[in-house]
């Protein structure tokens, strides 16, 4: 994330005054906050908008906050997610952490606290995806690719990818060689591994196969019901 950019975060907790003097402290530190009143207006608002972490109460009407969080996963699977709630039993706190849970809060807590615990799981994950796209410059046999400014080069013709294309081809470098599975795939760029994300990236992988196809020796290759494989000399 860009250090000009703040970070976003989903707010869900049916207790208006709570939620409204934490939604306040957490924007006092600069962050972005959306606070929903109950479980189907959060899932509403992720939906909608892309968040970087998500703090969900777990007693709530309409939808509790641990449906909730199933319904999160399964339109992202690695975004932040931590439990805020009252609920201090143990079978309550392992259901929250077997949902994915990268951390379970009970209530009173200090607000100092979470904010340090916040922003350690942010910093986190920012190092991990900088990890992930350290490299930006791949040589795919007589292509060069250039990932920061999505442009597919072969010599005579420099193109520029979409955004979906950049970044699965970019994730084709990564395991050039070897398998790139389809979930893993599914999951990163298109948020969840559905059937219908899954016949969407078929599309893109035949387009990049297009791109690709002035050098014999490049080949995407499917490993059937596993995964890809970009085939390059090296």
């Amino acid at each position: 994330m860009e250090n000009n950019e703040r970070y976003k975060v989903l707010l869900v907790e049916d207790d208006s005054n709570f939620g409204q003097v934490l939604k306040n402290y957490l924007e006092l530190n600069d962050f972005v906050v959306e606070l929903a009143r109950d479980g189907i207006l959060g899932l509403a608002a992720f939906r909608r908008e892309k968040f970087d972490i998500c703090l969900l109460d777990v007693m709530m009407p309409n939808m509790d906050g641990f449906t909730l969080a199933e319904e999160i996963r399964n339109v992202d699977p690695d975004v932040p997610l931590f439990f805020l709630s009252a609920k201090s039993m143990k079978e309550d706190i392992l259901s929250g952490y077997k949902l994915g849970a990268d951390d379970y809060i009970t209530k009173p807590f200090d607000s100092e606290v979470l904010l340090h615990k916040i922003k350690a799981i942010l910093k986190r994950n920012q190092e991990l995806q900088e990890k992930q796209h350290s490299q930006v410059e791949f040589e795919i046999g007589a292509y060069k690719f250039n990932s920061k400014l999505r442009t597919l080069d072969n010599g005579d013709e420099t193109r520029t990818l979409s955004p979906k294309e950049n970044e699965l081809l970019h994730m084709l470098c990564e395991y050039m060689n070897d398998l790139l599975p389809r979930e893993t795939a599914l999951k990163r760029i298109w948020g969840s591994d559905t059937y219908f994300n899954g016949r969407s990236m078929d599309v893109y992988i035949a387009k990049l196969r297009k791109y690709l196809k002035e050098d014999s020796a490049v080949e995407i290759v499917n490993i059937h019901g596993n995964g890809f494989r970009l085939v390059a000399p090296q």
